[in-house]
C-alpha cells in the first residue's frame, strides 16, 4: 500500500511519462563499448517499478538535480528514512550519479532509490541535510570519494580522507 502511494506521489514529478528505451541495463555503456557496440544512452528521467527479489528495491526514480529536493521531500512526508548516499562514475558519459537509498519498514516494506546525474566537470547537487539530518555523514563521504559537492551542506569537510587530500579515489580516472 505504501509503495503504491509513494509511486503515485513520485509520478507527479513526471507529468508526461517517457518510454524507457528497450534493453538498457545499468552499466551497459561500458559493457557495450568493450564488445565493440555503440554505448547505450543514459537512462531518461522517470520512475520505474522494480522487482524487489531481483533489485532489492521497489521503486527507482531518476530525477534531475532540480527535482531532487522535491523527490526527497515526498519520501520524507511518507515517513521513509535514508539508508545511504553514494556515487557512481559514468566516465564514458562524462557524468557522475548520486544514488540515494530510502526505506520504510513497518507493516508494508518499501524501498526506494532516487538517482540524479550531473556533469563530471561541475559535480554539484543540493544537499538534503535540511530534510534528513542523517544525510550529513553520507554526503561528506560521497564528497570525499567522488568529489561531488552538496550545495548548502553545513560542514562539507573531509570525513575519511586527510584534510589536505586533493583527490577522489573512487573516480575511474584516479591514479594512486
Amino acid at each position: 500500500m505504501i509503495c503504491e502511494k509513494t509511486k503515485l506521489a513520485l509520478q507527479s514529478l513526471f507529468p508526461e511519462p517517457k518510454p524507457e528505451p528497450v534493453n538498457i541495463v545499468e552499466g551497459a555503456s561500458e559493457v557495450s563499448e568493450k564488445k565493440g557496440k555503440a554505448p547505450a544512452p543514459p537512462r531518461q528521467d522517470g520512475l520505474l517499478e522494480r522487482d524487489y527479489a531481483i533489485h532489492g528495491y521497489h521503486l527507482d526514480a531518476q530525477v534531475s538535480p532540480d527535482q531532487l529536493l522535491k523527490a526527497v521531500s515526498i519520501l520524507d512526508a511518507a515517513q521513509f528514512f535514508i539508508e545511504s548516499i553514494t556515487g557512481v562514475d559514468w566516465i564514458n558519459d562524462n557524468q557522475l550519479e548520486v544514488v540515494y537509498d530510502f526505506s520504510r519498514y513497518d507493516f508494508d516494506v518499501c524501498r526506494v532509490v532516487i538517482r540524479t546525474r550531473i556533469d563530471r566537470s561541475n559535480p554539484v547537487v543540493p544537499t538534503i541535510t535540511n530534510i534528513y539530518d542523517g544525510a550529513n555523514w553520507h554526503e561528506r563521504e560521497t564528497h570525499d570519494f567522488f568529489g561531488i559537492k552538496f550545495d548548502g551542506h553545513p560542514h562539507l569537510i573531509p570525513l575519511l580522507l586527510p584534510e589536505d587530500a586533493d583527490f577522489h579515489p573512487l573516480l575511474k580516472d584516479f591514479k594512486a
